[in-house]
């Protein structure tokens, strides 16, 4: 049986590639979308707000923005139906409405949804204590279309995170060296964010040591990516218990 996806954010850049893949797709079926812009041309029902949605699921995929998150938490709590959570940029006190909703709901989170990203976080955890034994800086230079609002990216922090995670939590994230002048210090992450065009998403991890640079790289050349891996969380989720779940595990 195909699990029903209710869609927020289904008319914004993302909605409409999940809304494509989806099309494609017989194990997954979008019945409604939530969406302040209704352009008529969706096969399902749009409804303007979270809290106008009388159409039954089985999970909801959200790409929208901050701003709608507490309201999709609580009326998924209300209504007992799992969430994949993709939207950026949440502040200290929603992620913890997230924490507090996932004893209730399963929750799954990702900075990035795609299969590379996830895979390439785990490769960090495992080389990086080799790169800062050997003495080698650590910089993380994420780049996006000029649209996306947040900076740096969910998934800069996130690979910083992996990175950091496996040292120890010891280094500290720069994301701006303007205001000092000083050298280096050597337990540093630096974070920089370029903002341009329309590039999907690209993220280099680079460990500078003295003669030798070694870059980790992802390029996403196109959003359906991402989508692809939120159908395939969607398809995880439906009738797990309640719980924080994320990509790692929907890869296993």
């Amino acid at each position: 049986m195909s699990v029903k996806v209710i869609l927020n954010g289904c008319n914004g850049r993302m909605g409409k590639m999940i809304t494509e893949i989806v099309s494609a797709d017989n194990d997954a079926e979008i019945v409604a979308g939530v969406d302040i812009f209704d352009e008529g041309k969706n096969e399902y029902p749009v409804f303007d707000s979270i809290s106008s949605l009388d159409v039954p699921g089985d999970v909801v995929i959200d790409f929208s923005l901050p701003s709608g998150t507490d309201a999709l938490l609580e009326y998924a709590v209300s209504k007992s139906l799992p969430v994949v959570l993709c939207t950026t940029g949440l502040s200290d006190e929603q992620l913890i409405r997230v924490k507090e909703a996932s004893g209730k709901i399963p929750v799954l989170r990702s900075a990035n949804m795609s299969f590379g990203v996830n895979l390439l976080m785990k490769v960090l955890k495992e080389v990086s204590p080799l790169f800062a034994e050997a003495g080698f800086d650590i910089e993380i230079v994420e780049k996006h279309h000029r649209d996306k609002k947040d900076a740096p990216s969910g998934t800069a922090l996130a690979l910083a995170d992996s990175v950091n995670s496996s040292l120890g939590n010891e280094y500290e994230y720069v994301y701006d060296r303007s205001p000092r002048s000083e050298k280096r210090p050597d337990k540093e992450i630096g974070i920089s964010a370029v903002r341009g065009g329309s590039i999907p998403g690209d993220h280099d991890i680079i460990f500078a040591g003295k003669d030798e640079v070694v870059t980790f790289s992802h390029r996403a050349y196109s959003r359906a990516v991402f989508a692809k891996g939120a159908v395939l969380a969607a398809k995880f989720l439906k009738g797990k218990p309640a719980g924080m779940y994320d990509m790692s595990e929907v890869l296993e």
